[in-house]
């Protein structure tokens, strides 16, 4: 039997092919993907390359689906069950791992990158990374699980706490899930963006004025952003490095001075943990973060080269792909 899939053969470019059907082994779980989610990152393995990327591979890494078949030694989830695919497979031994940062595990595999992905009608994972969706959640809520739990565990690095003046530069999908998240924390977020569209969308600033800032966060991989992001963090002030820079332009100047009489932190922040993906669908499902409102195209997984423009264009919101649809059902907003 065979399905559907994307498949990246070597940079630069993708195929629509079919490929055997994967069988689990132990403690696996075939998984009939019902949604997957496009983000930059996506773009950005397809078209440039990625370091944990290994070829050839089916991407996908934002994925919620229906577990269709068990592997031997499988017992936590049922067939039937819709479930969130965490998209890390950790050690569990490391120190990382035993401190709850699977996300920092030398030996992680992440799906997508390390092991095939969900822009395909079928996926295997193993089964400690699947999360039961909560009961009334949609499938397209769901699948905003990844992206959020990536903003948490920014939110966690930047020791967030309730009246804090937060700055975000970008005010795309990620964005927009970090001001939501901080905001259902007692914070007060600001998103920076120059497109007029979404900084109308989301009620933002064009330029983050004088500050100051308790927390700055850069949802954008760009210089500029870090650079006005220092000046305008306050004393004590945290900056989360979010989004990574484009090589040969990553090393910054950066006035250690003002860092040690303002006590400011810079802190790294990649990926996410299994508990962000717990603690991403609990904000969802009590409505605490919204998501539904950020669908901007709902398109079939054959159709990945257009919502892969439109990501490059910043042209919608939230991609949704769909790998059992024909045609394109775009839903703009």
């Amino acid at each position: 039997m065979n399905m559907e899939c994307i498949q990246v053969r070597e940079i630069g470019s993708f195929e629509f092919t079919r490929v055997s059907l994967p069988q689990p082994g132990f403690g696996e779980v075939l998984i009939r993907v019902e949604v997957t989610g496009l983000c930059r990152t996506d773009l950005k393995l397809i078209r440039q390359g990625h370091r944990d990327l290994i070829l050839p591979r089916i991407p996908g890494e934002e994925v919620v689906g229906i577990v269709e078949k068990q592997g031997p030694g499988c017992a936590e989830v049922s067939e039937g069950e819709r479930v969130y695919v965490y998209p890390g497979l950790w050690c569990g031994e490391c120190e990382a791992c035993r401190k709850g940062a699977e996300n920092m595990c030398r030996r992680m595999q992440i799906m997508g990158f390390h092991r095939d992905g969900g822009f395909a009608q079928y996926v295997l994972a193993p089964e400690r990374s699947l999360i039961p969706v909560p009961l009334g959640l949609s499938a397209e809520e769901a699948v905003f699980a990844e992206p959020l739990s990536c903003c948490l565990n920014a939110l966690e690095m930047a020791r967030l706490t309730e009246g804090d003046r937060v700055a975000i530069w970008g005010a795309g999908p990620a964005g927009t899930l970090l001001a939501r998240a901080a905001r259902s924390a007692g914070a007060y977020p600001v998103n920076i963006e120059p497109d007029l569209r979404r900084r109308t969308l989301i009620g933002g600033r064009e330029t983050a004025g004088a500050g100051p800032y308790d927390v700055c966060l850069a949802a954008v991989g760009d210089r500029q952003a870090y650079e006005e992001a220092l000046q305008v963090l306050g004393s004590r002030g945290r900056l989360v490095v979010f989004s990574g820079l484009a090589p040969l332009g990553e090393q910054m100047m950066v006035d250690f001075n003002r860092i040690h009489y303002f006590e400011q932190t810079i802190v790294g922040a990649y990926g996410c943990s299994r508990h962000h993906g717990l603690e991403a669908l609990e904000r969802i499902a009590q409505g605490r973060v919204p998501v539904r409102d950020m669908i901007s195209h709902r398109m079939a997984l054959c159709d990945l080269g257009e919502a892969l423009d439109l990501v490059a264009h910043r042209t919608g919101m939230k991609i949704l792909l769909y790998p059992w649809n024909r045609r394109k059902d775009d839903a703009a907003i």
